[in-house]
């Protein structure tokens, strides 16, 4: 190759060669074949529940915060009895503020009327085609109307909390904070809003 060649590098990439559903229900399971750049054909499973949407409501003048708490299956055969978590939900086809007003007052009995979007991430793309719309919220004592808890049919039994923003930065930063999108959240509003945690 002389000095005035280009080298053209092609970036060849992955494609879905082919989906099988193994399960569908609450969630979705698919095998999937996968043509990846080099030629091999391999196999991968996939979870699909559909789209999702969560909130940290944030009082600032009293310098807290609503998060829930309720019985996850996960977490038990992963070893912990219960964590601390974001208000969140599946957005089923709706608008995700919308959406997640609904939810705050679902689970927290809480009145959402202005919304701070964060961000739309992947949650685990490794398995899951899950995206999940994240938002921060103000709200005061007068937006807490409603009790919480949850759907009774769906026996959800949320536990609601609200806990001072300076113990939600210590448990950040001591590794106490274990649910992936209260996390962020915590974090984007400390980035944002730092006089808040002061």
């Amino acid at each position: 190759m002389g000095a005035n060649d280009v080298m053209v590098i092609e970036d060849p990439v992955a494609r879905i060669a082919a989906v099988d559903i193994v399960l569908q229900g609450w969630i979705n399971v698919s095998r999937v074949s996968m043509k990846m750049p080099d030629g091999a054909l391999v196999e991968r499973h996939v979870e699909d529940h559909g789209p999702g949407v969560a909130v940290l409501p944030y009082d600032g003048k009293r310098r807290t915060a609503l998060l829930i708490s309720q019985p996850r299956a996960a977490v038990m055969l992963g070893g912990d009895t219960s964590i601390l978590e974001v208000i969140a939900g599946r957005l089923d086809a709706a608008d995700p503020a919308t959406r997640i007003c609904a939810e705050a007052m679902e689970e927290a009995g809480v009145k959402l009327s202005s919304l701070e979007h964060v961000v739309c991430l992947w949650t685990m793309p490794s398995i899951s085609t899950e995206r999940l719309d994240l938002f921060l919220a103000p709200y005061t004592i007068a937006d807490q109307i409603g009790q919480g808890g949850g759907c009774d049919d769906e026996h959800e039994n949320i536990m609601v909390h609200e806990l001072p923003l300076a113990r939600l930065a210590q448990d950040a930063d001591n590794g106490r904070l274990l649910d992936a999108k209260t996390l962020i959240l915590v974090q984007a509003l400390r980035l944002r809003k730092p006089d808040l945690f002061a």
